[in-house]
């Protein structure tokens, strides 16, 4: 079954897989690797235009290492998990200082943000390398067409599931195997709905066979996700608006935010002309939610803080939120 997996993947891919995505056709390690991190929990339609901003702004390492963190995270602003493009940015700055990109996908694990799986998609792709992934899509298709019980991200389950992935790899054709791991998990095999007919294992998937489809593999029982409430202070001035630096550390670290205030503060010391609201929303974060409101306040007064157009600011390091609050406000009159 091993070698009548792989050799039945790799046919598949290469007939009906992914060929065009603007990443395709170069073993250029740092292309792959831009490429890999925003895949990461992020789907290919969503990364496609951030991927080709980002590589016109930091065409290679060199210069993705000379930037400053504000201009990489601009380029990221509203893809989200900021904590991958400082994590681009520190790896850069390492990989500047060495001789070449390094191949080995044990020591690309060990540079930050990488991991396991992104490393060897990196070895293989851009070197050939025969090296394991398994990221949500693959497991998923290991569950189902080798029947694995449990849930993948348990540790006793995941171990089993790196042991298959390591057994099943080919001894050739080592990029056409992984790119097909990715695009079966991402099209065929989906987790809802996969079109089990058109599938190149359908007469050995376990899943398929035993009519289990929908069984693996198991989910996680959801847990309800606690909320917190904040209120973020939109402060106006004439056609500029205030922002803040978060802290290094935490939510939207590093990022360029609106200021938070407590429930019934006292707005009379930004002087305000005028105090208004903007409808509140809720973003949702992996492990809560965040309910947000938004007051407006048009002032004179200089507070402190970094004051911006809304035109800087649609293109300065912001997370979503703020995005979708400046959407709300209308443009200056010319």
């Amino acid at each position: 079954m091993t070698k009548a997996f792989s050799s039945r993947l790799i046919e598949w891919q290469k007939i009906s897989g992914r060929h065009d995505l603007p990443w395709q056709g170069s073993k250029d390690p740092y292309s792959i690797w831009v490429s890999e991190i925003m895949l990461q929990q992020t789907q290919v339609s969503t990364v496609i235009p951030y991927y080709m901003k980002f590589m016109t702004c930091f065409p290679d390492v060199a210069s993705l290492a000379a930037s400053s963190l504000d201009d990489v995270l601009s380029a990221w602003s509203g893809l989200g998990y900021y904590s991958r493009a400082r994590n681009l940015h520190k790896t850069a700055g390492i990989i500047a200082s060495l001789e070449k990109f390094p191949d080995d996908p044990e020591i690309l694990a060990g540079l930050p943000g990488i991991g396991r799986s992104t490393a060897a998609a990196i070895s293989a792709f851009a070197f050939s390398r025969r090296a394991a992934i398994l990221d949500g899509n693959v497991k998923r298709v290991f569950s189902r067409v080798f029947g694995i019980e449990g849930y993948p991200n348990e540790k006793a389950v995941e171990n089993r599931l790196w042991e298959k992935a390591e057994a099943l790899l080919p001894e050739s054709e080592i990029e056409c195997y992984t790119q097909g791991l990715m695009d079966l998990g991402a099209s065929l095999c989906s987790r809802k709905n996969p079109e089990c007919t058109l599938c190149p294992m359908k007469d050995c998937c376990v899943a398929h066979v035993s009519g289990r489809v929908n069984e693996f593999p198991r989910v996680r029982p959801k847990k309800a996700l606690p909320s917190r409430e904040t209120t973020f202070l939109v402060l106006k001035k004439k056609d500029r608006l205030c922002f803040e630096r978060r802290p290094e550390t935490g939510i939207w670290a590093s990022l360029l935010c609106f200021p938070e205030i407590r429930e019934g503060e006292d707005l009379s010391r930004h002087d305000p002309l005028e105090i208004g609201s903007l409808p509140s929303f809720t973003h949702v974060f992996t492990h809560f939610r965040l309910n947000i409101g938004v007051l407006l306040v048009v002032t004179e007064k200089q507070a402190e803080g970094l004051w911006l157009t809304l035109d800087e600011a649609l293109n300065a390091p912001i997370p979503n939120p703020v995005r979708r609050i400046l959407e709300q406000i209308p443009p200056p009159s010319p």
